[in-house]
C-alpha cells in the first residue's frame, strides 16, 4: 500500500535484519523500527510495535531466523522457539509460522539452518501477500451482493472492528483488504470504524489506512454499532480474527462478540475474513477454550493523544488506583457468523464448512 505516494509493506528486509512500520507511533508519526535479533522481534511483538495475527507470525519467523544466526544448536532453537511463542499467546498464526520454521530447520544441518530459516521467512511474507489478495477477491462478492440488495444505490455501509488492514499483515489486509479491493473496483463503499478501546486500533490505525487509500469512512464510538444496525445504517459487518477453532468459533479483538450479537438481532450479515493459518485445526471449539491474553490495566485507565502543540502524551482517565481488567480478545460463536472469507473462498462457519474448503485438514 502507499503512504504519501510511496509504496510500503508492513515489514521488509533491510541490512542484516528487517524493518517494520512502528504501529505504536501511528497515526501521529510514520516511523520505522529495525529488528535484527530474536530479542528485538520478541520486544516488537510484545509492545505491539507489530500487531495483527498474520504480521505477528511473519515477524516471529524472522525472529527465529535471527536467533539461528547466533546459535543454530538444537538447544538454542528450542529456547528461541519458546520465547517467541510466549510473546503473544492468543494469535495462532505465530505458532503456525514457528512450527513451519521448526520443521524446515530441523531437517537440515546446523550450519544451514540460518539461511534455510531466512529463506522460509521471506517465503512466508510473500505467501501472506498472495493469500490476503485472494481473500479480498473472494470477499468483494459480498460487497457486490450488498449493493445489489440496495438496488444499486450505494454506498454499501460496512462496519469494521479493530484494524485488519495492510499494517496488520504484510500487505493488503484481511477484512480491510476486501474493502480496498471493492473500492479499487469502483464499488461505492463507506466504512463505519469502531474506535476499538482500549488501544484504539480503529481510531488510530484503521482511519489512518482508509484515509491514505481514499476510502470514505466515519469513526464511531465502540458502543454505537448496535444503534447503527438497529437504524438500518449498516449493510455488512466485516471483521478479522486472531484464532478460529475448527468449528468456526472466531476469536478476535475484544468487542467483536457484541457486534455479532447486534448483527444477528438486526439481520445484518456478519463475516470474518482470515487466512487458513489463523485456523487452529486442533481446537474443536473456541468458546471457553481459547487462551485470552490479559494486557496491562494501564491500557484501560490511560489514553494517548496529541496536545495542541503537537506533542504525543498519555494521560490518566480513571481515578488513581482504579482496578481495571483488560482482556484483549473475545470469542464469537460460529452460530452468529454468516461465513468465513478465506483464500480458497467463503465457507459456512462450521466444521463441515471449513473442511469443505480445506479437506486436507479434516481430522487434524
Amino acid at each position: 500500500m502507499r503512504v504519501d505516494g510511496t509504496s510500503y509493506r508492513s515489514i521488509w528486509r533491510s541490512g542484516d535484519g528487517v524493518t517494520v512500520v512502528d504501529q505504536t507511533r501511528l497515526p501521529h508519526a510514520f516511523t520505522t523500527f529495525d529488528i535484527a535479533t530474536e530479542a528485538a522481534a520478541v520486544d516488537a511483538i510484545r509492545r505491539m510495535v507489530v500487531r495483527g495475527a498474520p504480521l505477528i507470525g511473519v515477524t516471529g519467523a524472522y525472529g527465529l531466523a535471527f536467533a539461528l544466526r547466533e546459535d543454530a544448536s538444537d538447544a538454542a532453537l528450542d529456547a528461541a522457539y519458546g520465547r517467541l511463542l510466549a510473546s503473544r499467546p492468543t494469535a495462532v498464526n505465530l505458532r503456525w509460522a514457528l512450527d513451519r520454521m521448526l520443521r524446515a530447520v530441523t531437517a537440515v544441518a546446523e550450519n544451514a539452518r540460518h539461511e534455510t530459516a531466512l529463506s522460509l521467512a521471506d517465503a512466508l511474507a510473500e505467501e501472506d501477500v498472495a493469500t490476503n489478495e485472494a481473500i479480498a477477491t473472494h470477499g468483494v462478492a459480498l460487497v457486490r451482493a450488498a449493493l445489489e440488495k440496495k438496488g444499486g444505490a450505494g454506498p454499501v455501509n460496512i462496519l469494521t472492528h479493530c484494524n485488519t488492514g495492510w499494517i496488520a499483515c504484510v500487505d493488503w489486509g484481511t477484512a480491510l483488504g476486501v474493502i480496498y479491493k471493492a473500492h479499487d473496483e469502483g464499488l461505492p463503499v463507506h466504512v463505519y470504524v469502531d474506535e476499538t478501546r482500549p488501544r484504539n486500533q480503529g481510531a488510530s490505525l484503521t482511519t489512518w489506512e482508509l484515509a491514505a487509500h481514499g476510502v470514505p469512512h466515519t469513526l464511531v464510538a465502540d458502543n454505537a454499532g448496535g444503534h447503527l444496525m438497529q437504524e438500518g445504517s449498516v449493510d455488512l459487518v466485516l471483521v478479522g480474527a486472531d484464532r478460529v477453532a475448527a468449528n468456526g468459533d472466531a476469536c478476535n479483538k475484544i468487542g467483536t462478540y457484541l457486534k455479532a450479537l447486534a448483527a444477528a438481532d438486526n439481520g445484518v450479515p456478519f463475516y470474518v475474513a482470515l487466512p487458513a493459518s489463523t485456523v487452529d485445526w486442533s481446537l474443536p471449539k473456541g468458546v471457553g477454550a481459547i487462551e485470552i491474553e490479559e494486557r496491562s490495566a494501564e491500557e484501560v485507565t490511560h489514553i494517548a493523544g496529541v496536545t495542541p502543540d503537537g506533542a504525543v502524551t498519555r494521560v490518566r482517565i480513571a481515578p488513581e488506583g482504579t482496578k481495571a481488567a483488560n482482556p484483549a480478545f473475545d470469542v464469537t460463536p460460529a452460530r452468529l457468523i454468516s461465513g468465513l472469507i478465506t483464500e480458497r473462498g467463503i465457507a459456512p462457519a462450521s466444521a463441515e464448512g471449513l473442511a469443505g474448503l480445506f479437506p486436507e485438514q479434516r481430522g487434524a
